[in-house]
């Protein structure tokens, strides 16, 4: 197997080598992610300008692949040819804080991961629910072991190809993560607040700011496996249909 390993923080990000190295033990891996932070930009397609590639070294000595474009474009770069060789799964992360609810439309993480799943080949993003503006050290072994038999698993039960795995650890270590819990996407609540404050010329400019957001701690969904201490995996699907609004609409009388 060869998987493809990105990131939205960075390729110098130790949650990205975390996964690399467990990633390594199921088959060959490259590597081609940002050369910078991309957090919270969501899905990008750059066709406005060029993008480049240049040969980078991980913290462990191995060879990467830097690029100036999002993570997105760096999936579809390396699908489209610049990794020469035929790229079986992407894996994305891993993510320092998790990405749940409606997060996957803000997330490079998850995002990378659809790109490859718009591309044909399977998709997992991996992210890690530790605290919000954690200024210490994190430890990503646990989830990068999580991630391992995640992919492990998929790997004996593949499913349809228009659909990502949606992958947040608990911030435990890996003895204390109670198990894996296939779930739906929850309810998100954020707290943004609008900071408003003026340059040195005295013209306004805004911060998006506020508390770190939570959630609905409800049975069954992501947020809910988390603060119970499990891992949630939940299948994302591309097609956003609202099939139920579909029928109802049809029903409507419309202009000719």
């Amino acid at each position: 197997m060869h998987i493809l390993v990105t990131n939205d923080d960075g390729v110098t990000a130790p949650g990205l080598l975390a996964l690399v190295i467990e990633m390594r033990k199921l088959g060959e891996v490259s590597v081609l992610a940002p050369d910078h932070n991309w957090s919270a930009a969501g899905h990008v397609k750059t066709l406005h300008r060029p993008l480049r590639a240049k040969p980078v070294t991980l913290a462990d000595g191995s060879p990467a692949l830097a690029s100036d474009g999002a993570p997105s474009d760096c999936v579809a770069l390396a699908l489209m040819g610049v990794i020469e060789q035929p790229v079986d799964l992407v894996v994305s992360g891993i993510n320092p804080n998790a990405n749940i609810g409606h997060d996957i439309t803000y997330s490079g993480t998850v995002t990378a991961a659809m790109e490859a799943v718009i591309n044909g080949v399977p998709g997992v993003a991996v992210s890690l629910d530790a605290p919000e503006h954690n200024r210490g050290a994190l430890d990503y072994s646990a989830a990068a072991a999580a991630a391992r038999k995640v992919i492990e698993t998929l790997i004996k039960h593949p499913f349809e190809r228009d659909i990502l795995l949606n992958v947040n650890v608990p911030y435990l270590p890996e003895n204390e993560i109670k198990g894996f819990r296939p779930t739906r996407q929850g309810m998100r609540i954020y707290r943004d607040e609008l900071i408003r404050r003026e340059d040195p010329r005295g013209k306004p400019y805004y911060w998006i700011g506020g508390e770190a957001p939570t959630g609905v701690d409800e049975s069954g969904t992501d947020f809910g496996a988390l603060k119970a201490g499990f891992v949630s995996i939940a299948p994302i699907h591309l097609d956003m249909t609202a099939y139920k609004v579909l029928e109802e609409i049809q029903s409507w009388k419309w202009p000719e």
